[in-house]
């Protein structure tokens, strides 16, 4: 019987270390995800702007919708990278709730409880629904940039001169 509840407090105590190491790999993987984040903020606002700007200098270069073409290709990436880590995120809180099912205490699934009592999203938005709304916004931009950089009069005057 001692060796049941000593293979039975060890059993726990490697769980309780398990469940701690997955914790902070998770909150390592959220680092990364918001470093992520912040490189594709910088880019395309680097990339609006440069594209404003040379929009305004230049305004009759073909060249020119490079830049928002760059950024829609960048925004995405930013897509598939928000989605990568979202996946990731959802396999390492599957695995951290089942282990909280053998606990006493089960904070994660508390703070969902709490966050989103009624599970229908109206209390609470998860971070990743917010994040992938702002490559969207960007791809709208670069769209309303391309649109004014691209010489619609000398493309126009261009078909009507060979048709």
């Amino acid at each position: 019987m001692v060796d049941n509840y000593a293979k039975s407090t060890e059993d726990h105590k490697e769980r309780l270390e398990l469940y701690k190491l997955l914790v902070e790999m998770a909150d390592r993987v959220s680092q990364r995800r918001q470093a992520a984040n912040s490189f594709y903020l910088s880019v395309n606002t680097l990339l609006v702007g440069s594209s404003a700007y040379l929009g305004a200098i230049e305004s009759d270069a073909m060249d020119i919708p490079v830049m928002p073409i760059a950024g829609m290709a960048i925004c995405a990436l930013w897509i598939m990278n928000i989605t990568s880590y979202k996946t990731l995120n959802e396999a390492k809180f599957f695995v951290i709730n089942a282990i909280e099912e053998k606990f006493v205490e089960r904070p994660f699934h508390d703070e969902w409880k709490k966050l989103d009592p009624d599970q229908d999203g109206k209390r609470h938005r998860p971070f990743h629904k917010v994040e992938g709304v702002v490559p969207w916004v960007f791809i709208a931009v670069y769209l309303v940039q391309a649109s004014k950089l691209i010489p619609w009069r000398q493309l126009g005057n261009s078909i009507c001169a060979s048709a």
